[in-house]
Protein backbone atom coordinates (compact mmCIF):
# COMPACT_ATOMS: atom_id res chain seq x y z
CA UNK A 1 0.00 0.00 0.00
CA UNK A 2 1.42 3.37 -0.98
CA UNK A 3 1.83 5.98 1.72
CA UNK A 4 0.05 9.23 0.83
CA UNK A 5 2.50 11.88 -0.38
CA UNK A 6 5.56 9.58 -0.29
CA UNK A 7 7.50 7.70 -2.94
CA UNK A 8 6.70 4.02 -3.20
CA UNK A 9 8.79 1.59 -1.20
CA UNK A 10 8.55 -1.29 1.24
CA UNK A 11 8.87 -1.05 5.00
CA UNK A 12 8.13 -3.74 7.54
CA UNK A 13 5.50 -2.53 9.98
CA UNK A 14 4.46 -5.75 11.74
CA UNK A 15 6.66 -8.72 12.61
CA UNK A 16 3.63 -11.00 12.91
CA UNK A 17 1.73 -10.01 9.76
CA UNK A 18 -1.63 -8.35 9.31
CA UNK A 19 -4.40 -7.61 6.85
CA UNK A 20 -6.53 -4.77 5.42
CA UNK A 21 -4.18 -1.80 5.87
CA UNK A 22 -5.83 1.64 5.91
CA UNK A 23 -4.18 5.06 6.20
CA UNK A 24 -5.43 8.00 8.21
CA UNK A 25 -5.99 10.79 5.68
CA UNK A 26 -2.98 12.84 6.82
CA UNK A 27 -0.65 9.83 6.45
CA UNK A 28 0.50 10.01 10.08
CA UNK A 29 -1.07 6.72 11.20
CA UNK A 30 -1.58 3.30 9.62
CA UNK A 31 -4.29 0.90 10.79
CA UNK A 32 -4.46 -2.81 10.07
CA UNK A 33 -5.80 -6.07 11.45
CA UNK A 34 -3.51 -8.16 13.58
CA UNK A 35 -2.53 -11.67 12.51
CA UNK A 36 -5.47 -13.26 14.39
CA UNK A 37 -7.85 -10.83 12.58
CA UNK A 38 -9.58 -10.12 15.89
CA UNK A 39 -7.68 -6.98 16.87
CA UNK A 40 -7.31 -3.53 15.31
CA UNK A 41 -3.68 -2.40 15.28
CA UNK A 42 -2.21 1.07 14.73
CA UNK A 43 1.24 2.50 14.17
CA UNK A 44 2.20 6.17 14.16
CA UNK A 45 4.22 7.19 11.12
CA UNK A 46 6.95 9.83 10.90
CA UNK A 47 7.03 10.36 7.13
CA UNK A 48 10.58 11.66 7.32
CA UNK A 49 12.74 11.70 5.46
CA UNK A 50 13.70 9.07 6.31
CA UNK A 51 10.43 7.17 6.68
CA UNK A 52 10.13 5.92 10.28
CA UNK A 53 7.26 3.79 11.55
CA UNK A 54 6.59 3.88 15.29
CA UNK A 55 5.78 1.00 17.60
CA UNK A 56 2.76 -1.08 16.60
CA UNK A 57 0.04 -1.05 19.26
CA UNK A 58 -3.31 -2.75 19.78
CA UNK A 59 -6.22 -0.29 19.57
CA UNK A 60 -8.96 -2.77 20.48
CA UNK A 61 -10.05 -6.42 20.23
CA UNK A 62 -13.40 -7.33 18.74
CA UNK A 63 -13.85 -10.90 19.95
CA UNK A 64 -14.93 -11.73 16.41
CA UNK A 65 -13.21 -12.50 13.13
CA UNK A 66 -12.88 -9.23 11.16
CA UNK A 67 -13.52 -9.60 7.44
CA UNK A 68 -12.95 -6.00 6.29
CA UNK A 69 -12.14 -2.54 7.59
CA UNK A 70 -11.98 1.11 6.65
CA UNK A 71 -10.90 4.10 8.72
CA UNK A 72 -12.52 7.53 8.91
CA UNK A 73 -10.33 10.38 7.65
CA UNK A 74 -9.48 11.46 11.23
CA UNK A 75 -8.83 7.91 12.47
CA UNK A 76 -11.44 8.25 15.23
CA UNK A 77 -14.01 5.85 13.75
CA UNK A 78 -13.80 2.55 11.91
CA UNK A 79 -16.17 0.59 9.76
CA UNK A 80 -15.50 -3.11 10.21
CA UNK A 81 -17.13 -6.23 8.92
CA UNK A 82 -17.16 -9.10 11.40
CA UNK A 83 -18.06 -12.74 11.52
CA UNK A 84 -19.09 -13.93 14.94
CA UNK A 85 -17.19 -16.96 16.26
CA UNK A 86 -20.56 -18.55 17.02
CA UNK A 87 -21.61 -18.52 13.36
CA UNK A 88 -21.68 -22.00 11.96
CA UNK A 89 -19.65 -22.90 8.92
CA UNK A 90 -22.51 -25.12 7.78
CA UNK A 91 -22.49 -25.94 4.08
CA UNK A 92 -24.78 -24.06 1.72
CA UNK A 93 -26.79 -25.50 -1.14
CA UNK A 94 -26.64 -23.83 -4.55
CA UNK A 95 -29.48 -24.72 -6.90
CA UNK A 96 -28.65 -24.32 -10.57
CA UNK A 97 -31.28 -23.96 -13.28
CA UNK A 98 -34.02 -23.51 -10.64
CA UNK A 99 -36.35 -21.72 -13.06
CA UNK A 100 -36.65 -24.90 -15.16
CA UNK A 101 -37.94 -26.68 -12.04
CA UNK A 102 -40.78 -24.15 -11.72
CA UNK A 103 -42.10 -24.95 -15.19
CA UNK A 104 -42.79 -28.61 -14.33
Amino acid sequence: MTMPGQPSGKWQISRDGGAFPAWRRDGRELYFLGPDRQGMMAVNIDPGPPFRPGVTRLLFKTGAFITSLDAAADGQKFLIGIRSPSVSDAPITVVLNWQAGLKK
